[in-house]
């Protein structure tokens, strides 16, 4: 097939007026295309005050394809389309020879990189057990339900942990600083469990929060239809290790299972886990990570900012938006998961602290729209040499921020005119805070470092130049947001992906290996990968 990049059409054109335009990139008649699939379509605002644009990538099908691109026209077309022979990618994992062991390989987590990770062993055929701390997704649904409305939290079971991992309450967010030629394995996996086709082609594709439920469900169902084992409401509480190997684990701090091979995809929250692994002499090191706030505007400020008169056309759905802010006195500010028409969440899985996270259904389709708003923070910020400094880190201040929001799980808020001005906050103006159960306006400078509030004034006004609103004195600050990544890396090789433990996979975001939904389900394939290898094939 032919690949076509770069071919940019006005957001008023029908479907025929892209065919036409392939058709005459590649010098042919309509007819003469056999078909055509949309690979990419971004969103072009450059030029909002007169024209929005999308921009396309296809892949197309025609008899001749060489001769086709060796005409003089589509010679000429190439630099500007980025016109290229394309072969369809195939991913294939091979059977393994289940009689080399008579142990499972047990996956803990059923995050996207526990889930990609146990289906790729369960399709090679090899049955894996996938534990899961946090309830299924239904009940787990539940339990969320429940802290909305009422503050009491299931430390088990929340927006952190349970079926489907953090992202199964966010936006469904695929967007991705990778490249890797599995991610449209990933992809088609997602959409072959219920996710929207449209995730193949957008450019800022999204599953939303209601969605990615059902995903989640169906791709647990089909590990089970493959021979796979799935657990929920079961904890790895110990490790067994003898002549530096893996031989078992203790779940639930009662029942005994022999392993010799062991994924640990447990999420940057597993605080209890990390502290059992560090006493096992699993070597983890320090990360940095960052720290900051929520940022809350009315979605419909947003999009007028960023499509001018073309703010309600339904084309271009709930704008997004990416900034950042640069300081030679100060650290740069970064937005980071946008939640567009989305909720500001209560993302806690820890009594007596306050995190917060961006939730959007896949309509997004709410009155306001949200960012993570940070500021990195580097090892040398940590109080100690320790390998779970990092972690300490953020339990102090998400301690700080419980306390400052009256010890009920409401979380504080600051507006950002009184913030910029060094006001405290008293009482809610024209934005409507999302975060349930409740919030407190107050001073943030109670619950954040001196670094994070220094760094955020500069920013603000910064960030206002480049997206006119941002920094509206009515735009809501919600703290604390500090689960962006994991501040520690369980350290592995590079070449058998197995800690210094033998048998030990550290993988994903948890393990400081990826930062998001689509690089922590690539992590979680390439360490079955090496796994399925190790067997090898039947």
């Amino acid at each position: 097939m032919i690949a076509i990049q770069q071919i940019t059409l006005p957001i008023t054109h029908t479907d025929d007026e892209l065919q036409e335009k392939i058709a005459v990139i590649l010098d042919l008649k309509v007819n003469e295309i056999k078909d055509f699939t949309i690979t990419k379509r971004a969103i072009d605002s450059r030029k909002k005050r007169q024209m929005i644009h999308f921009v396309y990538s296809v892949n197309v099908n025609v008899e001749n394809e060489q001769k086709v691109l060796s005409s003089k026209t589509v010679q000429q077309n190439i630099p500007r389309y980025r016109i290229e022979m394309k072969e369809p990618y195939v991913y294939e994992i091979p059977k393994v020879d289940v009689k080399k062991t008579d142990q499972r390989p047990i996956v803990v987590g059923s995050g996207p990189c526990g889930l990609f990770s146990a289906l790729l062993l369960a399709k090679a055929g090899l049955k894996p057990l996938v534990i899961e701390r946090g309830g299924d997704v239904d009940s787990r649904t539940k339990d969320v339900e429940t802290f909305l409305s009422t503050g009491k939290l299931n430390p088990k079971s929340n927006i952190q942990f349970g079926e489907g991992g953090a992202g199964t309450f966010s936006d469904g967010k695929l967007n991705t600083l990778i490249t890797n030629p599995r991610i449209k394995y990933i992809f088609d996996e997602l959409v072959r469990a219920g996710a929207p086709a449209e995730i193949l082609w957008d450019a800022q594709p999204h599953i939303g929060t209601d969605k990615i439920r059902e995903v989640a469900k169906n791709i647990r169902k089909q590990i089970i239809k493959l021979g796979g084992e799935v657990r929920f409401d079961t904890e790895l509480t110990d490790i067994k290790i003898n002549k530096n190997k893996v031989t078992g684990v203790t779940l639930n701090n009662n029942e005994e299972i022999a392993t010799n091979t062991l994924v640990l995809a447990i999420g940057y929250s597993a605080r209890d886990t990390y502290e059992m692994l560090f006493n096992r002499k699993l070597n983890i090191e320090q990360k940095p990570f960052s720290i900051g706030v929520r940022i809350e505007h009315k979605a419909e400020m947003i999009n007028k900012a960023q499509y001018a008169d073309f703010f309600d056309n339904e084309k271009l759905g709930t704008a997004k938006y990416k900034l950042v802010s640069h300081s030679d006195e100060n650290r740069s500010v970064y937005t980071f998961c946008m939640c567009p028409g989305g909720y500001v969440v209560p993302a806690t899985s820890e009594e007596g602290c306050i995190v917060t996270n961006g939730m959007s259904l896949y309509a997004q389709d709410g009155d306001n729209s949200n960012s993570a708003l940070l500021v990195n923070v580097e090892k040398e910020d940590f109080e100690s040499d320790h390998p779970l400094a990092g972690m300490e880190f953020q339990r102090k201040w998400e301690k700080k921020a419980f306390e400052v929001g009256g010890s009920n799980y409401h979380a504080p808020i600051q507006f950002v005119g009184n913030f910029l001005n060094e006001q405290k906050s008293v009482e809610i103006k024209s934005i409507t805070p999302t975060y349930k159960p409740g919030v407190t306006p107050t001073a943030l400078d109670e619950c954040l470092p001196d670094f994070v509030v220094e760094s955020l004034r500069e920013a603000l006004p910064e960030m206002e130049k480049k997206l006119k609103g941002f920094a509206h004195p009515d735009a809501v600050l919600t703290a604390i947001e500090c689960r962006s990544s994991s501040p520690l890396r369980i350290t592995r090789d590079k070449e058998t992906m197995q800690s210094n433990i033998e048998g030990i996979y550290p993988a994903g975001e948890g393990a400081g290996y990826a930062g998001g939904i689509v690089s922590s389900a690539v992590d979680g394939m390439m360490v079955s990968e090496t796994i399925i290898k190790s067997y090898g094939n039947k």
